[in-house]
């Protein structure tokens, strides 16, 4: 299309997408994303804002063929609406290295923190200003090890009060002493963290940051109080007992820290089940996962660090192969579902499935160059105050492209679950045929990127997409194609990348372990996620086996799911079915229920898209 047909098509905008979102009359349009909420005066502008935007992108920033596939319904780049401002996905941030040197978020500069709490009041702070850099999530790493310095801090500034108090105590005595009032400083520090990370909002307004923190392997005194503190308030919930949205946390599994009895982080961990098995969180990653391990060379920096939803950024061909300072730079999904609706046999699909993951590819490297043209002082925070990796060498008037290198390019994909059931007559799940064919596709898919990687010396990845508004939206316009076909287009969704269906019965053990499997081919991200049902705080060791069952079959990144309810009169925490057991409420706009939408939780399930809540209500417990 020609530069002067692009801008006459301009004024072709459909405005009924607008009447949609001004008089709320699509639920799935404004609540394609559970975190925001669609309908409030900021989700209104976000909303409008992203529709507008995404037009242009399509119409002004894309190659035909691209746009064509789009419409086709065959691919979806994520985040389209902010192709335009040039932002990337998401960040590592280096915590420790922030606090230490100090920063500034544009209003004044901020001088390293002297305690705990300070620290901690901070660390919302960073959270909150590069989330507005970025159009995914933000993390911490090394949460346990950046902090842990503060913490001793805390303990100095109460031993050296104390002692100018009284002489009366020894010097144990005095150690005691200040230790428990740092314990208690810890304690509170992290409780006012978890509340500003529940309640401060970022996108003008639109939401709070979608944020993560990754610990559990400090062994040092400091680091471990900071994780028990963590969990304990974690497990307290919110200022009524709410379960906490946010962080997302991430609990690393290493043998020899915390693994086993008798590990020094032994206990820690068995803190997090108690407090995974009350509010969801933490999940649990694995640093001796075949794939994570090679990176692990004893420090801190090595160790796994997932990003909340999935993303994992490790690999680099330009720098330090670690998460610190880096992230996704954007990622666009595939449709496996249509393709092989519309292939004539096996090996057709593979011939369509390399089209398609080559268009992909182009449109990642169009995106990439777009964002690798803005200059420096466009993001003031993520590359102003060195947030991301080698910025500090950028000058303000400086192109980031460079420094863009060490981020990722992602290849996602959707319903290899449907695929399979359209080529074979049934899922991977139930068939070993089946399985066998959906390990080649995704085996397929992740050679053609590792094929990407070497060929543009870019860091091309394969994500397992954490499809939360697409999954719907592939389906339904599949629907209109081929209308509903029983285990592929009959319901109103997708099932997640290489999931088993959520609908489908199948042993706890045997879907980690088909599951499993595929952990190692999606290097750009991946989760694997077990339904229990009941109170499981009743069952701690149960948790323990499924964990370890993870571990075993070499999962990198996973959760367990159960329910978590809340009634809003009386405050009780449980399972409430159709009433609350204490007080009776059966109002169900009084009654929260906590569930995880992809990686993360939402505690008001009117907020999901009709797609997720169809997905939600098959879901079947797994025992």
């Amino acid at each position: 299309m020609s530069t002067r047909n692009k801008q006459e098509a301009i004024c072709d905008f459909p405005l009924h997408s607008l009447n949609e979102i001004v008089f709320s009359r699509n639920h799935d349009l404004i609540q394609e994303n559970a975190n925001m909420d669609g309908s409030s005066p900021m989700g209104q502008m976000s909303k409008i804002s992203s529709e507008v935007s995404k037009f242009y992108a399509k119409q002004m920033m894309l190659s035909e063929e691209i746009t064509k596939a789009i419409d086709d319904n065959f691919i979806y780049p994520h985040d389209l609406d902010f192709m335009v401002t040039g932002t990337t996905t998401c960040c590592q941030i280096p915590l420790g290295e922030v606090l230490k040197g100090g920063f500034n978020t544009g209003h004044g500069f901020m001088r390293e923190p002297n305690d705990i709490s300070s620290a901690m009041a901070l660390a919302a702070i960073i959270f909150q200003s590069n989330q507005n850099m970025q159009h995914g999530g933000q993390s911490y790493p090394m949460f346990d090890y950046d902090l842990a310095p503060y913490i001793d801090k805390t303990f100095q500034k109460n031993i050296n009060r104390l002692k100018s108090y009284s002489t009366c105590y020894t010097e144990e005595e005095l150690e005691a002493l200040a230790w428990k009032e740092t314990n208690r400083d810890v304690y509170q520090a992290c409780e006012a963290f978890i509340h500003n990370c529940n309640s401060m909002h970022s996108r003008g307004g639109g939401q709070v940051p979608f944020v993560s923190i990754n610990y559990g392997t400090d062994t040092s005194k400091a680091g471990r109080l900071l994780v028990k503190n963590m969990l304990l308030a974690t497990k307290a919930g919110l200022g009524k007992g709410e379960t906490p949205i946010f962080p997302i946390q991430i609990f690393k599994m290493k043998k020899g820290i915390n693994f086993e009895p008798g590990e020094p982080n032994y206990d820690l961990y068995q803190l997090a089940l108690e407090t995974t098995a009350k509010r969801l969180f933490p999940n649990f990653s694995f640093i001796d996962s075949t794939f994570n391990c090679p990176y692990y060379d004893g420090t801190p920096e090595s160790e796994i660090a997932y990003m909340g939803c999935r993303t994992r950024v490790m690999a680099n061909r330009h720098g330090d192969e670690n998460s610190i300072r880096r992230g996704n730079l954007s990622f666009t999904s595939i449709n496996l579902v249509k393709i092989a609706l519309i292939a004539k046999d096996e090996c057709d699909y593979f011939n369509i499935l390399d089209h398609y993951i080559n268009l992909v590819i182009k449109q990642l490297l169009e995106r990439f160059d777009f964002q690798a043209k803005k200059q420096a002082k466009h993001f003031p925070f993520l590359y102003g105050q060195h947030i991301w990796k080698d910025s500090e060498n950028l000058k303000p008037d400086d192109e980031v492209g460079e420094v863009l290198k060490h981020g990722t390019l992602s290849v996602g994909f959707i319903g290899l679950a449907e695929a399979l059931v359209a080529l074979t007559g049934k899922h991977h799940g139930e068939s070993k045929e089946s399985y066998q064919l959906g390990y080649r596709i995704v085996q397929h898919m992740r050679a053609k990127v590792d094929e990407a990687s070497e060929k543009y010396n870019l860091n091309f990845s394969l994500i397992a997409t954490p499809a939360e508004g697409l999954s719907g939206k592939f389906t339904r316009n599949d629907q209109k194609e081929f209308g509903k076909i029983p285990g592929v287009t009959d319901r109103s969704y997708y099932t997640n990348s290489f999931h088993i269906p959520v609908y489908y019965k199948i042993k706890a053990i045997d879907k980690i372990k088909i599951e499993g499997s595929f952990h190692k081919l999606c290097n750009g991200g991946h989760i694997t996620y077990i339904e229990c049902d009941g109170d499981v705080s009743k069952n701690i060791h149960a948790l323990d086996r499924l964990v370890k069952a993870m571990a075993q079959y070499d999962i990198g990144y996973g959760a367990i799911n159960h329910p978590v309810d809340q009634c809003g009169v009386c405050g009780y925490s449980g399972i409430i079915d159709n009433e609350c057991p204490i007080c009776h409420n059966s109002d169900e706009n009084k009654i929260g229920r906590i569930r995880r939408i992809t990686g993360y939780l939402v505690g008001d399930m009117k907020r999901w898209n009709s797609a997720k809540r169809a997905e939600e209500s098959e879901r079947v417990k797994h025992q």
